[in-house]
C-alpha cells in the first residue's frame, strides 16, 4: 500500500473515532441529561433553574455549539498531522 493511502486511511480512522466520541457526548447530553436523568438532575439548581430543565431547554444547545468548535479545532490538527490540510 502506498504511503499516501496509508496516511489517508489513518486520517479517516482518526476522523471516525473523533465523530464517534463527539456523537456519544451529544447523545448523553441530549437524551441522557434532557430525558433519562431529568428527575435526578432537577434536584440540583443552576442559575435558579432546575438542572434537568436547563439541559433540556438550553444546556444541550450550548454543548452542541461547543462540540462543533471542538470538532473544527481537532480536525485542523488532524489535517496538519496527516498532511491533508489546505494552504
Amino acid at each position: 500500500m502506498a504511503a499516501g493511502t496509508e496516511r489517508a486511511l489513518a486520517y479517516w480512522r482518526a476522523n471516525i473515532r473523533l465523530m464517534a466520541v463527539l456523537l456519544a457526548i451529544w447523545f448523553v447530553v441530549s437524551f441522557g441529561f434532557g430525558i433519562l436523568f431529568v428527575d435526578a438532575l432537577n434536584n440540583i439548581r443552576f442559575f435558579g433553574f432546575k438542572l434537568g430543565f436547563f439541559f433540556a431547554q438550553q444546556g444541550a444547545i450550548y454543548v452542541f455549539v461547543i462540540l462543533i468548535f471542538v470538532y473544527g479545532k481537532v480536525m485542523n490538527s488532524y489535517e496538519r498531522k496527516y498532511d491533508v490540510h489546505e494552504d
